[in-house]
């Protein structure tokens, strides 16, 4: 099992992506011929998730789904920081119990 440590940074790691590819998208939405890039993610076994950037099915743009899809990415990030700070706050709080 993955500590929480890992399976938040594995969090903040797809959503790092995902906001990439949105960004991505959004610069190319005058490209002709230009094809939107998704990103899908996978929970792992042990704990936390994969992303995988791949190739929307269509030509053309949907920026309101790339706006979206900005706001989830900067949220999920967020929250798995704050799952990260939390469990360091607490390892502190135990070693300080301990000493």
């Amino acid at each position: 099992m993955s500590s929480i440590y890992s399976i938040s940074l594995s969090g903040m790691n797809a959503a790092q992506t995902a906001l990439g590819v949105a960004a991505h998208n959004v610069a190319n939405l005058g490209t002709a011929g230009f094809r939107r890039q998704t990103v899908t993610q996978t929970a792992q076994a042990h704990g936390g998730v994969q992303a995988a950037v791949g190739s929307a099915g269509a030509d053309g743009n949907a920026l309101e789904t790339d706006m979206v899809s900005q706001l989830q990415a900067r949220n999920a990030f967020a929250a798995n920081l704050a799952v990260f700070k939390t469990s360091d706050t607490m390892v502190g709080s135990l070693l300080n119990i301990r000493a």
